[in-house]
C-alpha cells in the first residue's frame, strides 16, 4: 500500500488567524497534515483550529506576539515540546506599511516595526526549529515574500527593505543546508486580496490574487520544494535590475507614476 505524503506532516504556519495562512492551514489540514497555528490573536485561532476539527484535520494553536522575542522564544519551546517533528516551517505573518519617503522623515519606528515582524521573527524563529530539522536530517522552510522585493515599488521602502531582507537570508539558508536534507522556498506573491490590503482604497482597482489561489501555492511549495515561487513580471524585472539598474528603475519610475495618475482619475470618477 502507498504511503500518503501527507498523513501526519506537521506544518508550523504563522499569521495563520486569517488570510493566506488561514487558508493554507485549511487546505494542509484536509490534505491530512497536522497543522501548527501561530498567531497573535488567541481567539481567532481558536476559530480556524476549531473549523479544521470540525472538517476532519488536526490542528494546534500556539498564540504568539512575533513581534516581541520571548513570545517567540516560548512558541518555539511549545513547539519543541509538544510536537515529535517539525516537517515544514511556513513563515507566513507580515506587516505592510505604505508610506513615501519624504513622509517617514521622523518616523523610523515604522522601519524599527516593519523589519522586527517581517525579518527579524523570521530568523529567530527559523533559528530556533532548525535544530530539530536537522536532527531529522529533512525539512522544509517557506519564507513569504512579496514581488515588491523583487520589482522596487515605491512607497513601500520599510516594507520592502524587510522582505529583502527574507529574501536574502532565504538564499543563504538553502545553499548552506541543501546538503543536511532541509529545502528553502521563496514565495514572492503578487497583491493578494487579504485584511492587509484592504485599508488601501486604490488597490480595489488593481488586480488582486484570490486568497484560496494565494494559499495554493504554499500548498505546491510543499509538495514541490522549489527555490522561489512568484510570477513571470516580478522574475524579469528582478534581471532588468540587477542588468541594468539605471534604465529599469527608471522605467519602473515612469510606470507607476503613470498607474497612479491613473488610480487617482478613477478615484476621483467615483467620487464624484
Amino acid at each position: 500500500m502507498a504511503v500518503d505524503p501527507w498523513r501526519g506532516k506537521i506544518v508550523v504556519i504563522t499569521g495563520a488567524s486569517s488570510g493566506i495562512g488561514e487558508e493554507a492551514a485549511k487546505q494542509l489540514a484536509a490534505k491530512g497534515a497536522v497543522v501548527c497555528l501561530v498567531a497573535r490573536r488567541a481567539e481567532e485561532l481558536a476559530r480556524v483550529a476549531a473549523d479544521i476539527t470540525a472538517a476532519g484535520g488536526s490542528a494546534h494553536c500556539y498564540p504568539t506576539n512575533l513581534a516581541e522575542n520571548d513570545s517567540v522564544d516560548a512558541c518555539i519551546a511549545a513547539l519543541l515540546a509538544s510536537q515529535p517533528r517539525i516537517d515544514v516551517l511556513v513563515n507566513n505573518a507580515g506587516r505592510s506599511i505604505r508610506r513615501p519617503l519624504l513622509e517617514s522623515l521622523d518616523r523610523p519606528h515604522d522601519f524599527e516595526r516593519t523589519i522586527q515582524l517581517n525579518y527579524l521573527a523570521v530568523v529567530r524563529l527559523t533559528l530556533g526549529l532548525l535544530p530539530r530539522m536537522l536532527e531529522q536530517g529533512n525539512g522544509h522552510v517557506i519564507n513569504v515574500s512579496s514581488v515588491a522585493a523583487l520589482m522596487t515599488t515605491p512607497r513601500f521602502a520599510a516594507y520592502l527593505a524587510s522582505k529583502s531582507a527574507v529574501d536574502a537570508f532565504s538564499r543563504s539558508l538553502r545553499i548552506e543546508l541543501a546538503e543536511k536534507g532541509i529545502a528553502v522556498t521563496s514565495i514572492n506573491y503578487p497583491l493578494v486580496k487579504t485584511a492587509m490590503t484592504a485599508p488601501t482604497a486604490v488597490y480595489k482597482y488593481l488586480p488582486q490574487m484570490d486568497v484560496a489561489d494565494a494559499a495554493a501555492w504554499i500548498v505546491e511549495a510543499i509538495d514541490k520544494r522549489p527555490a522561489r515561487r512568484t510570477i513571470r513580471a516580478a522574475l524579469a524585472f528582478q534581471v532588468a535590475t540587477v542588468v541594468m539598474p539605471g534604465p529599469a528603475l527608471k522605467l519602473l519610475a515612469g510606470f507607476y507614476a503613470r498607474r497612479v495618475a491613473k488610480l487617482r482619475k478613477q478615484v476621483e470618477a467615483e467620487a464624484q
